[in-house]
């Protein structure tokens, strides 16, 4: 018999409980993760659990309460952040509303679903495989109200309603007077701002479900916090004449150091004559009410809930599709790569994790296209195996954990000289802007996320960053390639496979544009492209 005594007892037993621990850990994941071992521990039921995506319009990362924003009030979202998981890091591939809402859907990149103002509608192929479909199909009741932001090709919008059990949905942008909105237009006269409105059709949902005796998926599509900055009056007085700090990297001044062709977005005209320029507290003050009202939706919902008997199985999921710029470096709208455009806030609740999960936070690359893949895995349903989103699910055990290396953003919409593509890591976010017509020259940036989230300095000349510069480089070409083997056809994202090239020169681009433009004349000059442009000029 060997005795172990003294400090080497004590070095084994830490590392006997360590490995007890870790084997614990894996255990908890296997009957979470794992259809097999889930089944084997409860009813299938309660494998299945109910499922509640929530999306709001334009809201940057920065806009909830829970991610250090004193000035906003949100309680409600703060609550769902403090007894679920935060991410800190989740981005919108395409940060315009029409392709990011189709990649939500489809767990699929832009240039793998084709859908987007001037590239044209949501092919049917792609919808009959996104998470609502796939849910009922496998049993769920399902539901969506709000803003959709997309319709299926050579179809009008109410083409989408049959593929739900309950649809309160509208086209366009829809509108803040839920009286405008014919599917939610009942509950006007108690809840004349549509946030509240469609807290009200949810809790509708919420009654259908139960009865229905299945497991459901609801989805609400908030307009909220999109323009045009009309907030629910009960929620602007909550903000009096309140002032804010703007970030440290508000201003046109503060935009200096990047590129040419940024400044030829609608991004940076747009905020020369807007509100986030000319009066920054008042835009502030609408754009935070907004999301005030939004969060109020959620805590009807969450009350439906618990009023129902549902809310110990019923998984809440809150994003946003796009971020806001709201002044940053010198811009609004969204569009853009830079960090307030492209990030929005994530928080996924589940009331079945034991309490040490709660208010976790996690730092790990997401995306827009994740929540397709995650929504499925709660769902016990198998997802497309080709898609480019990840389950999130073993971020909310384990947020310590990675789904990825890095993620791609893309712009392929609107002014040629404002496109571009980028690459993220956790560290960095590497940007290259392909246009050199006009004068304009490629430009690259390199940002170090890891000490300057406000971009503040471009290192891509930087002598000392020329091997993060390299390694970044080759994730963007890595990503050319996948554009160049798996772009859909008939949408024109193929030629960016050339347009976004860090090698192919302007002569062999140029010509690409000439034809792009042609094409769209030709084929995306009908009357439901020549209105959607319109809108998205508009009203975006």
């Amino acid at each position: 018999m060997i005795r172990v005594s003294g400090y080497f007892r004590m070095e084994i037993d830490q590392k006997y409980n360590a490995y007890l621990r870790s084997v614990s850990l894996f255990l908890a994941a296997m009957a979470y993760l794992s259809p097999s071992c889930a089944e084997s521990l409860c009813s299938a039921d309660e494998s299945r659990p109910n499922i509640i995506f929530l999306l709001s319009d334009d809201q940057t990362i920065g806009a909830v309460g829970c991610y250090g924003n004193s000035g906003i009030i949100t309680p409600h979202l703060d609550q769902l952040a403090a007894e679920g998981v935060r991410f800190t890091n989740h981005y919108n591939t395409t940060s315009i509303c029409m392709a990011s809402r189709a990649s939500v859907m489809t767990g699929l990149y832009e240039y793998r679903h084709g859908c987007n103002f001037s590239h044209g509608d949501l092919e049917r192929r792609f919808m009959d495989q996104a998470y609502p479909v796939l849910l009922r199909q496998a049993g769920y009741f399902t539901g969506s109200a709000g803003k959709i932001g997309f319709v299926l090709q050579k179809n009008d919008f109410e083409g989408l309603a049959p593929m739900f059990d309950m649809w309160g949905g509208g086209p366009g942008q829809t509108f803040y007077e839920t009286a405008k909105n014919e599917a939610i237009a009942k509950y006007a006269e108690q809840y004349p701002h549509c946030s509240r409105a469609y807290g009200a059709w949810a809790l509708d949902f919420l009654k259908e479900a139960k009865a229905s005796g299945k497991p459901f998926c609801m989805n609400i599509s908030f307009k909220a916090p999109h323009k045009p900055s009309t907030p629910d009056p009960i929620d602007l007085e909550l903000y009096g004449r309140r002032t804010f700090t703007p970030p440290p990297n508000y201003g046109a001044e503060n935009g200096s150091h990047l590129s040419l062709q940024s400044k030829t977005s609608r991004a940076a005209t747009s905020f020369e004559d807007g509100d986030w320029k000319q009066d920054y507290d008042k835009r502030a003050r609408n754009y935070y009410a907004l999301i005030t009202g939004v969060d109020a939706a959620v805590g009807m919902i969450r009350e439906g809930l618990q009023r129902e008997g549902l809310a110990d199985n019923t998984v809440i999921i809150f994003t946003s599709d796009n971020g806001y710029n709201c002044g940053a470096h010198g811009f609004s709208d969204k569009v853009l790569p830079y960090e307030e455009g492209s990030k929005s806030p994530l928080i996924i609740y589940d009331p079945r994790l034991s309490k040490q999960h709660a208010g976790a936070v996690c730092d790990a690359l997401t995306g827009n296209v994740d929540m397709a893949a995650t929504i499925c895995s709660f769902a016990r349903v198998s997802t497309p195996e080709a898609i480019d989103g990840r389950d999130l699910r073993p971020l909310l055990l384990d947020p310590e954990s990675q789904v990825r290396d890095a993620l791609p953003l893309f712009n392929f919409w609107g002014i040629e000289s404002a496109q571009s593509m980028a690459v993220m890591t956790q560290r960095w976010k590497y940007v290259y802007w392909y246009f050199g017509g006009n004068d304009l020259q490629p430009t690259e940036e390199l940002f170090n996320l890891s000490n300057d989230r406000f971009e503040m300095a471009n290192r891509a000349s930087q002598l000392n960053y020329a091997s993060d510069l390299a390694l970044m480089r080759q994730l963007y070409d890595s990503e050319i390639e996948s554009i160049r083997a798996k772009a859909v056809d008939d949408h024109g994202h193929r030629p960016y496979a050339i347009l976004f090239s860090r090698i192919a020169s302007w002569d062999q681009k140029a010509p690409l544009l000439k034809d792009l433009n042609t094409q769209e004349n030709e084929e995306g000059g009908t009357p439901r492209l020549r209105r959607r442009k319109a809108e998205a000029t508009e009203r975006r």
